[in-house]
């Protein structure tokens, strides 16, 4: 029993160190237990734009914000480049067409909230995910897909950037932004291995942000478009 008690704790302590990486700070959310929600905009379609008015927003109200991150690309107008809903309700269509950038890194995905939990699903898969979904935004492109890092990340590769992404372990939610510049394959590599991620989606990249009233972390940098949110009744 001993012996059985030991090898646990050896195996238990293996996974620990090997998700332990200085360059990444990683955030576990359980929307079971949290309430994980998407934000754009108040009620008069002004962009919130970050963290601070989002915080004060929601103070309105008697919540208050206990983790953020940006949710995905946005056009100048702070509108989302692909598919958003927010509550249930579609605001912005799935965006399945070629183009420049990230975004359109085929695969890209989708990081969406439904009746199962939580999911990162490549987005051309979406359509049967689709009922019951309460929350969900597109980015690109994908960092791990079934297993795989996407194929057209290259590990010789030089260009770095601070970075930011989700996946999904054990029906739990894993945002992790960059603590230093990295390359898309260390990014997603990191996802895979380390955190055992089968699926991983790419949020961005400059405009990587993170709020969290644990790590006393509160990142202001360029405006933010779609940002995801934990959110709590605010004390008495």
């Amino acid at each position: 029993m001993k012996k059985l008690l030991f090898s646990l704790f050896v195996c238990l302590c293996a996974q620990l160190c090997q998700a332990a990486d200085a360059r990444f700070t990683v955030v576990t959310v359980d929307s079971a237990r949290q309430d994980l929600r998407l934000f754009l905009g108040d009620e008069a379609g002004q962009p919130f734009k970050g963290f601070a008015r989002l915080q004060e927003w929601l103070q309105g109200r008697k919540q208050r914000l206990v983790f953020a991150v940006n949710a995905g690309m946005y056009h100048a107008d702070f509108a989302p480049v692909g598919l958003y809903v927010e509550n249930g309700k579609e605001l912005a269509p799935l965006n399945l067409a070629d183009g420049a950038g990230n975004f359109f890194l085929k695969p890209n995905g989708v990081f969406l909230l439904g009746k199962a939990g939580p999911a990162v699903v490549e987005s051309s898969g979406y359509a049967v995910h689709g009922a019951g979904v309460r929350l969900a935004t597109q980015s690109g492109p994908m960092l791990v897909i079934d297993g795989k890092i996407h194929p057209r990340f290259d590990p010789g590769s030089s260009s770095r950037h601070v970075r930011n992404g989700v996946g999904v372990v054990d029906g739990k939610a894993i945002f992790v932004i960059s603590n230093e510049p990295v390359t898309f394959h260390e990014f997603a590599t990191y996802f895979r291995d380390s955190l055992h991620c089968k699926n991983a989606l790419y949020l961005d990249g400059s405009i990587s942000s993170l709020f969290s009233t644990e790590l006393g972390r509160a990142d202001s940098g360029p405006p933010l478009g779609p940002i995801l949110g934990v959110v709590e009744p605010a004390p008495r």
